[in-house]
């Protein structure tokens, strides 16, 4: 367990945590660091299979690297507030940016019917994009991050990265240049995290808030693509594995949600990674099957090259340090989990 994290006493449960710095720091973040948005230009990069992602992209002059990153199951590159910060601290260590948004979400969304795939699709997005935002200026080591999904989906990038040379010989890019990934609270096994969701009350009412929202995602998809999309099907779509079961697993050519979940989860190619790869996880996340736990330290044990740093408070994403915690891990501000990504990538360039 990590002792540089150090939350207030009030926060040192799972689900306390998640609920304050979803409700009281996603208005107030700005406050919290003094660097300044960076210079983005928007932009358009083509992913798997052509599929044009939206994106946002800042080279500093003399960049030591270059970061890539995307946000969880919902929102966009204008409300992911956590992924933003990640671009001011980022940008202040002089790195290139580059935040996009993954299929289905935000701008994406307006440019192609293309649905979510966590990861068997995004995995692949991540290293075209490294390697087009290499020809527009950025330079390697490309890195790779996101939080919750959209650290499932980094997590994917790396491993698309090992068989670049199967897939990619196209690109101006050789794997050399990924430098690896550092991924917070990342979806491991969906399979067991959507069951233990649906244990409690408050768990299902999490599941149903996601539900919706992907819900509404899809039907903004369907009213720019009206024949992409069978709107009959996004009625029934009520759950998260239903979106999944009505709209997702046809096209991927699976025959069961429960075949797709296992397929794109992480956690069994985890101990074959051969990227350096951090992965920061809390103990007491809520929206994950503690049984995880035991398993991801198995896969981690058994691969020099990933790093797993378990804390015992943390909740889900945020990793909200308190002062005391500040000085520990001796750290500019309140962000322990970026910080520690900043640092990872740092001591691995």
């Amino acid at each position: 367990m990590s002792s540089s994290f150090y939350p207030a006493p009030l926060l040192r449960h799972g689900l306390s945590m998640t609920i304050y710095t979803t409700l009281r720091s996603g208005s107030n973040w700005t406050k919290t660091i003094c660097h300044k948005e960076p210079s983005y230009q928007d932009c358009i990069f083509q992913g798997a299979n052509g599929v044009p992602l939206f994106g946002r992209i800042a080279i500093s002059d003399q960049p030591q690297g270059t970061i890539i990153g995307t946000y969880g199951i919902t929102g966009n590159l204008d409300n992911q507030w956590f992924l933003r910060l990640l671009g001011r601290k980022g940008w202040a260590e002089n790195y290139a940016m580059v935040l996009f948004d993954w299929r289905a979400h935000g701008k994406t969304a307006e440019l192609s019917p293309s649905l979510t795939s966590n990861g068997l699709h995004e995995g692949e997005d991540f290293v075209r994009i490294a390697a087009q935002a290499k020809a527009m200026g950025c330079p390697a080591p490309f890195w790779f991050t996101g939080y919750s999904l959209g650290g499932q989906l980094a997590l994917w990038g790396v491993k698309a990265t090992e068989t670049l040379s199967d897939w990619g010989g196209n690109l101006p890019l050789d794997a050399s240049e990924i430098g690896g990934a550092a991924v917070i609270c990342p979806n491991l096994d969906t399979n067991r995290s959507l069951s233990y969701l649906m244990l409690s009350p408050l768990g299902r009412y999490i599941e149903q808030s996601i539900a919706k929202n992907i819900n509404n995602l899809a039907w903004r998809i369907y009213q720019r693509y009206p024949y992409s999309i069978n709107p009959n099907a996004i009625k029934r779509a009520n759950s998260i594995c239903k979106f999944d079961e009505e709209l997702v697993i046809q096209p991927l050519g699976f025959p069961s949600v429960e075949d797709y979940y296992r397929a794109s989860s992480p956690l069994p190619f985890l101990r074959y990674l051969t990227k350096p790869t951090l992965i920061i996880y809390a103990a007491d996340d809520p929206m994950f099957d503690p049984s995880i736990i035991s398993d991801l330290h198995k896969a981690c044990k058994d691969n020099n090259q990933v790093k797993l740093l378990l804390t015992k408070y943390g909740g889900h994403v945020h990793y909200l340090n308190s002062k005391k915690g500040q000085k520990l891990a001796n750290d500019p501000d309140v962000w322990w989990a970026w910080n520690r990504v900043l640092e990872w990538f740092l001591l691995k360039s």
